[in-house]
């Protein structure tokens, strides 16, 4: 009964290990959006990704594309420019997203981002990017702050570029900063399990399915790359961002 039971434990040990190893390969992808319900598809991508090849990538089932541009308040991510001014060669719409930093201030973060990122009326709104890294996971940052810094941050982007600025979270970062706060612009959530749901019942526009997925056309030391889809139709998508074509 004992070497049974010893079996039968090992046996799901076994499972759950291959399951979870499938999964980090991108073999399996545990939630994956209707193609008829989310119609528009795109990536979000950085220096991870090393040289990519816009053309290859763009044909690849995706309308969009957002890109790491600027991290606190002097970081720029290497790729940018190159990314940029090959993607708008494509017929992809273009965004560029900033990482948020809780240790800087948020007028010299939107001095950077500004700084490097152009004023185009075609692009996606600008993109705040705001989760935990380093030691912020354990010691999570004082929220009236991070709140007013950010709140700083997104009406400089908002007063030069004439957008309302996308705010990307994970569950914990919205739940902390974002909830019932900064109602007026656009959530991009992350969950790579389930369907988003907010715990204020809001509306989220963008939602971030995976980071597992493997496409052709670049080259970078990060083989996998991010998936997003958009929370409406193509119609929609172009009425929400005033996209022309």
């Amino acid at each position: 009964m004992k070497k049974k039971l010893i079996f039968i434990i090992g046996t799901i040990l076994i499972i759950i290990i291959t399951i979870l190893l499938l999964w980090y390969n991108g073999v399996i992808i545990f939630n994956y959006p209707s193609e008829k319900r989310y119609e528009v598809r795109g990536v979000d991508v950085s220096s991870y990704q090393g040289d990519i090849n816009w053309n290859v990538l763009a044909k690849q089932g995706i309308s969009f594309a957002f890109i790491k541009a600027t991290e606190g308040s002097s970081f720029l991510d290497e790729k940018f420019k190159e990314n940029y001014e090959n993607a708008i060669k494509t017929d992809l719409k273009i965004g560029a997203y900033h990482f948020f930093s809780f240790d800087s201030n948020g007028n010299t973060q939107a001095d950077n981002f500004i700084k490097n990122v152009p004023k185009k009326d075609d692009m996606l709104p600008p993109v705040v990017d705001i989760e935990f890294y380093g030691d912020k996971y354990k010691n999570v940052p004082d929220i009236e702050e991070t709140q007013k810094q950010l709140q700083i941050l997104l009406d400089r982007l908002e007063e030069y570029y004439g957008k309302k600025a996308i705010i990307y979270a994970t569950y914990k970062s919205y739940n902390l900063y974002i909830m019932n706060n900064f109602k007026d612009n656009y959530i991009w959530i992350r969950d790579v399990f389930f369907r988003p749901s907010l715990r204020d019942n809001r509306d989220w526009t963008f939602w971030q399915y995976t980071d597992k997925v493997k496409l052709a056309g670049y080259n970078g030391k990060e083989s996998k790359i991010d998936m997003n889809v958009f929370n409406g139709n193509s119609k929609e998508f172009r009425k929400i961002f005033n996209i022309e074509y």
